[in-house]
């Protein structure tokens, strides 16, 4: 008789996972310019995050790591790009933490606590879900992007009230309501909270994003964002006022329990908002109207006007094998199954960016064309 081992559970576990087709595995690739090689095939990359693409420059690497900032890891960069990143969000302050994610779990954590009431689009990235979640803050979700469900939520009580949105939802994007969002938050004297990792850069005057797009930004009381999106480096900050960046500092665990990201990314990532960002986002929006408008040709039904173009196709095995095709006919464009989304709701999620030459953009749609045939 075979002897069981305590962690056998797990394969039990590997097991149910596998058998509802939403089984990952890492592929190990090396992505440049707009393709990504995986076990030696050359791709046409539609998953990349690096929106604007932005030339790269080389890296002039010093110390790699000292220590928390708390502690020897703070030195002039991160105040200059801090100094920078406010200015940007036209907010006090700015606080760089090592990660987006990270950035989403320290600050909603140190600023909402028990008594609290925060109010989350059903949407949210997970980020936003877990962070809540440490809040010890009472969480009510919306329908996404509805308001008339946010203003009745809004009604219920709470020491302090939180308003949290995404600018651009990651796996939709769709932009959130935050002209009606602000409104209804400010007659309920809420706060907004806006993670706006997907639209910083990308959108609004010089990339300011999303909240700037719709000419809310004023409205905004707190910005969450990413530096490994828009900006192509690495990193997640927050901006807003000289009060909650010295709240972030001394109470947010994420940043005071954790080593500082090395300097030269720091000065790296001055490097790429110094750029010329403006040339990128034009090209970024032609490519954007370009493959989004040979989709719609296709025949795929396509709701997105942003740089994230999701293409619903339900079921999780038959968006596996959708996903599959594309990649042996040169394309990769990764699907994605639950618990990233609702179950029912996988899809392949293209990611247009500034990388994608008008040819890439060609060859793509001729694949896309021939899944179409074969799949619908």
């Amino acid at each position: 008789m075979t002897s069981k081992h305590k962690l056998d559970f797990i394969d039990l576990e590997l097991k149910k996972i596998k058998k509802n087709n939403i089984y990952r595995k890492l592929n190990y690739s090396t992505a440049k310019d707009s393709h990504i090689t995986i076990n030696g095939k050359r791709l046409l990359n539609l998953c990349s995050n690096d929106y604007l693409g932005i030339p790269i420059t080389k890296m002039q690497s010093s110390q790699l790591q000292s220590s928390s900032r708390l502690v020897s890891g703070n030195d002039d960069s991160y105040k200059k790009l801090e100094k920078v990143l406010a200015k940007h969000k036209s907010q006090q302050n700015s606080l760089i933490y090592p990660t987006g994610y990270m950035a989403n779990l320290g600050v909603i954590s140190a600023i909402a606590s028990k008594g609290d009431l925060i109010i989350s689009d059903e949407l949210n990235h997970a980020s936003i879900i877990e962070s809540c979640k440490l809040s010890d803050a009472k969480i009510i979700i919306y329908k996404h992007n509805d308001m008339d469900d946010l203003q009745t939520k809004l009604k219920q009580k709470g020491v302090k009230k939180f308003v949290i949105t995404e600018g651009i939802f990651s796996m939709d994007g769709d932009m959130s309501k935050l002209k009606q969002i602000t409104e209804l938050a400010e007659k309920k004297n809420a706060i907004t909270i806006v993670d706006d990792a997907h639209g910083d850069f990308a959108v609004g005057k010089d990339g300011k994003g999303t909240p700037n797009y719709l000419n809310v930004a004023k409205k905004v009381d707190l910005y969450i964002s990413s530096l490994s999106k828009g900006l192509g480096s690495f990193g997640g900050y927050v901006a807003s006022q000289n009060n909650v960046i010295d709240l972030c500092i001394n109470k947010s665990k994420s940043f005071i329990y954790t080593s500082a990201l090395p300097s030269f990314l720091i000065k790296h990532t001055l490097e790429r908002f110094e750029s010329n960002r403006e040339k990128q986002k034009k090209k970024l929006e032609n490519n954007i109207k370009e493959l989004s408008d040979g989709l719609k040709e296709i025949g795929f039904e396509i709701n997105s006007s942003t740089h994230i173009i999701p293409i619903i196709i339900g079921k999780e095995k038959l968006a596996m094998e959708i996903g599959e095709f594309l990649k042996k006919n040169g394309v990769y464009a990764q699907p994605i199954r639950y618990p990233t989304v609702p179950k029912n709701q996988a899809r392949l999620r293209i990611s247009v960016t500034a990388w994608l030459s008008k040819t890439d953009i060609a060859e793509a749609l001729l694949v896309f064309e021939k899944a179409y045939r074969k799949f619908y």
